[in-house]
């Protein structure tokens, strides 16, 4: 399944499930310049490839939201084949730098390791072409977990399966923080729930309730949503 966001001719955004989880990879890019990042690159790298010549588009930044081997998966090829920097947050390192026991647990191939060429922080932006987006560090699934929240352009826009809409909250993309009735594991290497719920609960829902988030699995929704919905926030009030 593929499926496509278009802020007016303001943003290219098209979401492609990659590997044998179904990583959701993000291309976001700009249609005036032709920038892009791409964000949690785990694996068909060849089918992102043909999204950014579609699009005509040069990546700008590689981001990862964190380091599980399904969303890491593809770095080292679509580093190689866009010379893009590889950005991750310190903290997941170590579990970067541990492919070959992630791939044990799940017995797949250990896929070739790129270098990280920066670190993300609290508080950092991603830029490319006219966008900016902001990084939030939200440790629980993974201790350097991070999302990123691009804020709105005053547009409204439907994803094309109809998951939600984006207003003046703009977009999140929250890899495998928040998802759609769920909320990410906690129980794999440096998972914690104590800190994930402080995550969600002091970084994600203080975003606007339109706010359209794109999770690392699954159909997007909005944090208004999962607020009202979701058993984990629900419990937690």
């Amino acid at each position: 399944m593929l499926y496509c966001v278009q802020m007016g001719d303001a943003l290219i955004h098209e979401v492609l499930p990659v590997g044998w989880l179904q990583c959701n990879c993000s291309v976001v890019g700009d249609p005036e310049t032709r920038e892009a990042i791409v964000l949690d690159p785990g694996d068909d790298v060849e089918r992102i490839q043909e999204i950014l010549a579609r699009h005509r588009l040069t990546v700008r930044a590689i981001v990862n939201t964190h380091a599980h081997i399904d969303h890491v998966g593809g770095l080292r090829k679509l580093h190689d084949l866009t010379g893009a920097p590889v950005l991750m947050h310190s903290e997941d390192l170590e579990l970067y730098r541990g492919l070959e026991i992630q791939a044990a647990w799940i017995g797949m191939p250990v896929p070739e390791i790129a270098s990280v060429d920066g670190l993300l922080r609290e508080g950092d932006q991603v830029r490319w072409g006219r966008y900016a987006a902001h990084v939030i560090h939200t440790p629980g699934h993974t201790p350097g977990s991070v999302c990123l929240h691009l804020p709105s352009c005053g547009e409204r826009s439907l994803t094309a399966a109809g998951e939600g809409t984006a207003g003046d909250g703009g977009r999140l993309f929250a890899g495998d923080t928040l998802f759609a009735g769920s909320i990410g594991r906690t129980d794999l290497w440096g998972g914690s729930f104590e800190q994930i719920m402080r995550s969600l609960q002091t970084r994600l829902l203080a975003l606007p309730d339109d706010t359209l988030v794109f999770p690392g699995h699954g159909p997007a929704t909005t944090i208004g949503r999962e607020r009202a919905s979701n058993p984990f926030l629900r419990a937690s009030k």
